[in-house]
Parts: C-alpha cells; structure tokens; sequence
C-alpha cells in the first residue's frame, strides 16, 4: 500500500524549513514528511527520524534512531543532533502498522492481540488486557482511551468470554464488541493507547521539544482523536500565555475535502503548531 502523508503541504508550511536547517520527524514511519522537509532544508540541513520500529534505511541528511520520542533529550543526545529548528510529531497510525504487521491493530483480519507498535522491552499486551485483567480495568481503559459509552456492557461481555475460553484473536475480540452492540473501533483504539502507553508518552515529549528547539524554532503536532488533541492544545495553550511564544494555528488545521478522499484515514487529522521565542 502507498503511503500518504496527512497534511504534507501544511506541515512543510507551518514548519517552514529555510536551507541548512535541522529538524527532528518524532514518528518517521515511512519517510514522507522527512522526505519533504530534506526538498527545502538543504544542502546541508539533516533530519532525525525517530520511530520505535524503523522501516527506513539512512541516506543523505537523513538520519535514524530507532527509539521511543518520550525519551526525546537523551536520543539528540546521543546523536549529538543540532541545533534544532523544527519538530514533527504525527501520532496517526501508519498503513504498515495496519496491513503488514500482523501485531492485530486491525480488527478487520485474524491477528494475535499483540498491539505493541515494539516489543522490545514492553511486556504488556492486548492479550493480556482482555483476558487478566479485571472488569472494572478493562471499562476503565475503554471509557478514559476509547471514550466508549458502552464500556461496561463490553467489558462484561469479554469477561465472560475469556470464562469459556481464552481471547486469542483480534476477530474473536470484534465479535464480543459487535455483540455487546458497539462497533470494534473504539475499543481497539483503547487497547493500543494503553499497550503503548501513548498519552503519557506524548505528555513527557512535549516539554522536551519546546527545550530542545532554537530560538524562533517551531513545533508541529497531527493528532488523530480527541484525547490527544487535548493534550496538545492544553499544552501550546499554556505556552500562549507567554506573549513570547506564536500560536501559529489558533485553530487546527484539517484536511480538505482532496485530501480525505485520497486519503480517508486523514479524515480526523488535526495540525497545530507553535513557534518558541
């Protein structure tokens, strides 16, 4: 499957790389954002990809670090990466992790309940969630990352489920969802957050990005539901109470009616971005 890139033109507009610039994509999956911002930053300007799986090899100015961004300080550390004009962070799912993976983020196809977007070091997985955890944990997770008004119904229908028999698959999962009248997508949603650890993650970033940038540097997040987007807007919000920092998206920017119809994952996409003094 072709990758799309969600709002490419808008990213490269908000972080508007200039020659000889460095910036950081914190969620690189298959290079389409890099790759437009190393067309403006060169001939000299890098970018450093971060992704807990990387699928990408390096090549001029691009540079990989296969890595969680929460620990964002001690990766350009490490690298010895800058100065630092510009951050990216795309928290939307990539088409690989779908269609390819086979760790069960799709409920449309049988996969184990694995939902990890890396095992290495990380334990927890979907599995475990649906068929160790208590009913008051599982609805809690369904109502607080999936924002799922039927979460006590399911919850009570998975435990009762894994009663017979032990949850396996992704199907076998849709199929309790489905039968406790929900639609699957909310409740998957819920599962990757919390495998993944995923707010927090992004709540730990954030101040590090605002750190790591240059003066007049600009930090740009797409996020793809409402939870995350919170986060982000509560945080540039505080940031816009310094007079000295530029909300460059008083509101967030949205795909055009193109852009959903090429690309229809990019329905709930919204961009906002800040520039630091």
């Amino acid at each position: 499957m072709t990758h799309i890139p969600v709002l490419q033109e808008e990213v490269v507009k908000y972080l508007d790389p200039k020659p000889n610039e460095n910036f950081i994509d914190c969620t690189v999956g298959e290079g389409g954002h890099a790759s437009a911002i190393l067309e403006k930053n060169g001939p000299k300007g890098k970018v450093l990809g971060i992704d807990k799986k990387l699928r990408l090899k390096p090549r001029e100015r691009l540079i990989l670090a296969e890595d969680n961004f929460a620990d964002l300080k001690n990766i350009i550390e490490k690298y010895k990466f800058g100065p630092v004009h510009g951050i990216l962070f795309d928290l939307g799912m990539s088409s690989w992790h779908l269609e390819e993976s086979g760790r069960g983020f799709s409920f449309k196809r049988k996969e184990p309940l694995d939902m990890r977007f890396d095992a290495k070091g990380f334990l927890l997985t979907a599995e475990k969630i649906v068929n160790y955890w208590s009913k008051f944990e599982i609805e809690k997770i369904l109502q607080d990352y999936g924002e799922e008004k039927k979460a006590e119904r399911i919850a009570q229908r998975i435990i009762e489920a894994r009663n017979l028999r032990p949850i396996a698959n992704t199907l076998q999962l849709a199929e309790i969802i489905k039968k406790a009248g929900a639609f699957p997508q909310q409740t998957f949603q819920a599962l990757r957050i919390a495998v993944n650890d995923e707010l927090n993650n992004l709540s730990k970033a954030l101040p590090q990005a605002v750190q790591i940038l240059e003066p007049g540097g600009r930090l740009a997040v797409i996020s793809f539901h409402s939870l995350e987007d919170r986060i982000v807007k509560k945080f540039f919000a505080a940031r816009g109470e310094d007079p000295s920092f530029i909300l460059l998206t008083k509101k967030p920017i949205v795909p055009d009616f193109g852009e959903i119809r090429a690309n229809p994952r990019s329905r709930s996409a919204k961009l906002r971005a800040i520039k630091k003094p």
